[in-house]
């Protein structure tokens, strides 16, 4: 007989999910600080073991039963690592500034326009769109991308700039059916 987890009351703090989770918001400092110092398959791993950790911490939470922290603390350790390494690898020239700038901007106005909409008693049911999910994957692979062919001192120009501009696409395509979902329920 399998013998599975009792669900986890929604209030708890100290579940394994929530300390994945906690460890991955505090591996955004070193991949950050990795890139900055040229370490770039240190990056690299730091990066994929933050992946790795989301795809754990999600299965285990879905298994065992999530938590209100857990619900708030994944999400942000992914925003956390996502809109740092933009930035960083914007900042060190290897992704174009404007694409960082599309990249956090659409998650700023995301966040906040919930935010606001809250304060304004307007609930909005959040769940991510499909185009959200296809987006949310380009733009981890054209990090895993960068970070990867650095490691291996590889260029592949034509590659990046494909990669560059399905995330550019997509992150202007998702942003544009969350306004359409928020203005116009389905």
């Amino acid at each position: 007989m399998v013998q599975t987890q009792p669900p986890t009351a929604p209030n708890a703090l100290l579940t394994l999910p929530n300390a994945i989770s906690f460890a991955r918001l505090c591996a955004v400092p070193a991949a950050i600080y990795l890139v900055l110092d040229d370490d770039w398959g240190a990056a690299f791993t730091v990066f994929a073991a933050a992946g790795i950790s989301d795809a754990v911490d999600g299965w285990l939470a879905r298994r065992q039963g999530g938590t209100a922290l857990g619900a708030a603390l994944d999400p942000l350790a992914d925003k956390a690592l996502m809109v740092g390494m933009y930035i960083t690898l914007a900042a060190t020239r290897q992704l174009p500034l404007w694409l960082a700038m599309l990249v956090v901007f659409r998650d700023v106005m995301i966040v906040g326009g919930l935010l606001l909409l809250w304060l304004y008693d307007h609930h909005v049911p959040i769940r991510p769109l499909a185009i959200s999910k296809v987006n949310t994957g380009l733009q981890i692979g054209l990090v895993a991308l960068v970070l990867g062919l650095n490691a291996a001192g590889l260029m592949w120009p034509a590659v990046r700039l494909a990669a560059i501009w399905l995330v550019a696409i997509s992150t202007a395509a998702s942003f544009a059916a969350y306004v359409k979902h928020t203005v116009r329920p389905a």
